[in-house]
């Protein structure tokens, strides 16, 4: 079972990712990001990567795709908000558009 985020992890585990781009989606507990990408190959490319571990950690983004930019919306639906799951996908998704 995942629990949602104390408010002692809040402030460790999203301080990084909001100086990082991610930013708290309006009127609900998650986090939202816009990645932009050289074309839409390369944004195609990320949304394998970053579905690939999605789908071996059973936890799956809210996202959509126009041309070369990806938005991503992070939530764990089963606790109604924030989870270190949300968290985990958006370091990995990070990394991956590095």
């Amino acid at each position: 079972m995942t629990d949602k985020l104390t408010d002692a992890d809040r402030t460790t585990a999203l301080a990084p990712l909001l100086a990082a781009g991610w930013a708290m989606a309006t009127g609900r507990d998650a986090i939202t990001r816009t990645f932009t990408f050289a074309n839409f190959v390369d944004a195609f490319g990320f949304m394998t990567r970053a579905a690939l571990w999605a789908e071996k950690w059973n936890h799956h983004p809210e996202w959509s795709n126009v041309y070369k930019t990806v938005t991503v919306t992070l939530t764990s639906h089963d606790v109604k908000g924030l989870s270190h799951r949300d968290i985990t996908l958006a370091r990995k998704m990070n990394d991956l558009a590095a």
